[in-house]
């Protein structure tokens, strides 16, 4: 495998992901590390990198990589150690440097890999300069990395000549965090948080540090072998810990954070799971409350719940892509104030539009401090329709089933969108369905008027995929 095959592997749609170390080791990182630092000095005039990582056990070598190929092409490097991502997206704004995230976020202790920005927390995906960035590395990767000997003095020389600085922005990333609401109208709370041994367990009660809240936090502990369960929760059985403490301690409300401690989904009083969507219709109100008129974002698999309370609400609504480069992208384009995504992703513009789950948990913490009213209750209005949730499916050619799948919808009369993936639109219900950006597989999503009709539609969906699937197979065998 050359260079370029090894790395087409780990880039993806918007980072870097791989298994440490077949696919992802201190030679890669150095390069990736190198190409980064290149890239960014010409897009941004950027002299220095800030580097950041989780809790993994990888994370340590990968970093020390990573900041001797940044040294290697003339940057200082900023080491703010470990972090959140998004503490990570905040130094880069409130430094105005490019940021190395080291990270595999929810994935497997075996995984780790990278969330790259420019100054501002501005991201680089695919389309924005990540390709560029895999092509400069293999590059460097066929000339020859320097061995982990070298890197480790690389290192050290740059620490003594001051081209490495340690920089700890938790105190400053609090108080950002805390901006957000009107610490004020708090009221005493008890709030259950399952930080999953990820980053939640180092910002998650430094943030809460000194609120009338009454924190309890599960598992706590830093450990990149997740000992307790993934840090994973959108799977619903990641859940199972909070909603008994949630129980247990008669909680009001449960915050769940992946490994990285970027995405939160909520648990209500009843230990009740709340999607992603129904999040973001809440965020949004209470928002546009305090802002009237606004623009917001939602990603094309939120419940459609979420453009009608933005719209009931006198905001603009404005549909997207699912991930986050496309989302910041937009939100630029079109100065949105907030926009949300069903994976339990929510953005924020005086956040350098970039996506933090502490902040959106303070803001529903604040409304219901300001109105007195269970987490339930409030979500209630929001709860309109059925969903399918995410079903993945399997399948050889997942590009060209969407393809199949979208003309034979077409050819049904039915309204169909390729904004990413397919989007069907029917009368009583709608779907989705679209390639992994990650994973070789395909994302169907389904929501429609009530339980009966979301089961049926979804049925119909996958027999459709299965039809294209097979139709492809055979043509494949002639």
């Amino acid at each position: 495998m050359n260079s370029s095959q090894r790395l087409a592997m780990v880039f993806k749609a918007y980072d870097v992901r791989g298994t440490v170390p077949d696919e992802l080791d201190g030679r890669v990182a150095f390069a990736v590390g190198a190409a980064f630092a290149q890239f960014a000095s010409t897009k941004a005039g950027a002299g220095r990198i800030i580097v950041a990582r989780d809790m993994r056990d990888s994370g340590p070598m990968l970093a020390r990589a990573v900041t001797a190929g940044a040294l290697s092409s003339g940057a200082r490097v900023v080491d703010i150690g470990l972090s959140s991502t998004d503490m990570a997206y905040f130094a880069s704004g409130y430094l105005d440097a490019p940021a190395v995230m080291l990270t595999a976020s929810h994935n497997p202790a075996r995984y780790n890999g990278m969330k790259l920005c420019l100054p501002g927390a501005v991201p680089v995906g695919q389309e924005t300069g990540l390709a560029e960035i895999r092509d400069r590395a293999a590059e460097l990767l066929d000339a020859g990395v320097p061995a982990e000997r070298e890197l480790a003095a690389l290192v050290e020389r740059g620490r003594s000549n001051s081209s490495i600085t340690q920089r700890d922005v938790i105190e400053e990333y609090r108080s950002h965090v805390l901006s957000f609401v009107d610490q004020g109208a708090l009221r005493p709370l008890r709030v259950i948080a399952d930080t999953a041994n990820g980053m939640g367990g180092l910002v998650v009660p430094k943030v809460f540090e000194g609120l009338p809240f009454e924190l309890h936090v599960l598992f706590p502990e830093l450990d990149g072998s997740f000992p307790n369960h993934p840090a994973d929760p959108i799977q619903p059985e990641n859940l199972v810990a909070l909603q008994e403490a949630v129980r247990a301690a008669h909680g009001d409300i449960g915050l769940a954070f992946d490994g990285d401690a970027d995405r939160v989904f909520l648990v209500d009083e009843h230990a009740d799971p709340v999607s992603g969507s129904l999040t973001t219709a809440l965020v949004a109100s209470a928002l546009l409350d305090k802002h009237p008129g606004e623009t917001i974002l939602y990603n094309l698999i939120c419940s459609r719940a979420v453009p009608e309370v933005i719209s009931e609400q006198g905001g603009k609504a404005v549909r997207t892509r699912v991930g986050h480069s496309f989302i910041k992208k937009v939100m630029g384009e079109t100065g949105a104030l907030f926009g949300g995504e069903h994976s339990g992703h929510y953005y924020f513009r005086d956040n350098y539009r970039a996506d933090s789950g502490l902040i959106a948990a303070l803001v529903v913490l604040e409304l219901m401090s300001k109105t007195g009213r269970p987490l339930s209750e409030l979500l209630a209005p929001y709860r309109r329709y059925a969903s399918s949730g995410e079903v993945n499916v399997t399948v050889d050619d997942p590009v060209v089933v969407v393809e199949r799948v979208a003309t034979r919808y077409r050819d049904l009369g039915l309204v169909v969108d390729v904004l990413d993936g397919c989007s069907v639109e029917g009368r009583t219900w709608w779907a989705n369905l679209r390639p992994s950006n990650t994973e070789p597989l395909l994302r169907c999503n389904v929501e429609a008027v009530d339980e009966d009709e979301c089961a049926a539609r979804l049925a119909d969906v996958l027999e459709v995929v299965d039809q294209a699937a097979e139709e492809i197979r055979k043509e494949q065998t002639q």
